[in-house]
């Protein structure tokens, strides 16, 4: 989704509370930085934040962290947080291959991948959120019930993803391969491109893995 650039978005980020720019700081001091043990949740590619900031509206008693690499695109989750004062989301601007520097062993409770970028071809499978790197770092972040749920359009990734997290260990706990059809839609939280797709009549798969 193309979001038009803000010159000053990186400066704006860099001077507010709710957003975290040297992550690393933090790490086994975010439950401190919400001032509460409640379960931290956090989304890996915000986009706009349509998605983490209606689940922090409807679920006041969990703490959500939301993590994007591109400034202007943080920048307009942080005006919706500023506008309604929301005290359990916050932001991290920095990139998800470090996820280790940033978190300590089992400081998050859910991970959540939605519409990440499908990185089709063969020579780029590193990249995608759920290539084994990636998931050793979840791993390692996560509590106890080491849950991730993905949302995504492609189908291609969607399998990939089944095979590679079942692989690493993880077990199905819900699945659909169409979300918007399915029984789980009543308690489902749109993103951005969740709300495209369907407009253009995509299919959504959906999935939520655990790791005990």
């Amino acid at each position: 989704m193309r979001v038009r650039n803000r010159s000053n978005a990186k400066e704006r980020l860099e001077n507010n509370e709710y957003v975290f720019i040297e992550p690393t700081i933090n790490k086994g001091n975010w439950h401190n930085i919400f001032n509460n043990i409640n379960p931290i949740h956090l989304e890996i590619g915000t986009g706009k934040g349509k998605f983490i900031f209606n689940l922090a509206k409807k679920y006041p008693n969990i703490n959500f962290i939301g993590l994007e690499t591109q400034p202007t695109v943080l920048s307009f989750l942080l005006d919706k947080i500023e506008l309604e004062s929301i005290e359990n989301l916050r932001l991290i601007l920095a990139d998800a291959n470090n996820l280790t520097d940033y978190f300590d062993n089992g400081e998050i409770s859910k991970i959540y991948l939605n519409f990440s970028d499908p990185w089709p071809k063969t020579k780029h499978i590193k990249r995608r959120l759920t290539f084994k790197t990636f998931l050793d770092q979840y791993v390692q972040v996560l509590n106890d019930e080491k849950r991730i749920a993905q949302k995504t359009d492609n189908q291609n990734l969607f399998e990939y993803s089944l095979a590679s997290m079942t692989q690493h260990g993880f077990v199905i706990d819900k699945i659909s391969l169409d979300l918007t059809n399915s029984q789980y839609e009543q308690d489902n939280v749109h993103t951005e491109y969740e709300d495209k797709f369907i407009t253009k009549g995509n299919n959504i798969y959906y999935v939520e893995v655990i790791r005990k």
